[in-house]
């Protein structure tokens, strides 16, 4: 089942520059969607309310751990 998420651009300041909504059948097909945007800098992935990780540029992903 596909599932909603956002890819939102972080700027040098920390706000959101802008957003992407996507849709993947996991977080790991949305980390590897997002990525594509890293080439703009930060991005951090969200599924609805729950951050998934934040993308740097050029780099793997930092995970955040399950609560």
């Amino acid at each position: 089942m596909m599932q909603q998420y956002r890819a939102y651009l972080v700027g040098d300041n920390g706000v959101f520059r802008s957003a992407e909504a996507f849709e993947a059948m996991s977080d790991a097909s949305a980390l590897t969607f997002a990525r594509q945007f890293t080439r703009h800098g930060k991005v951090e992935v969200w599924q609805l309310g729950r951050k998934i990780a934040v993308l740097e540029p050029e780099q793997q992903p930092k995970q955040l751990s399950r609560q």
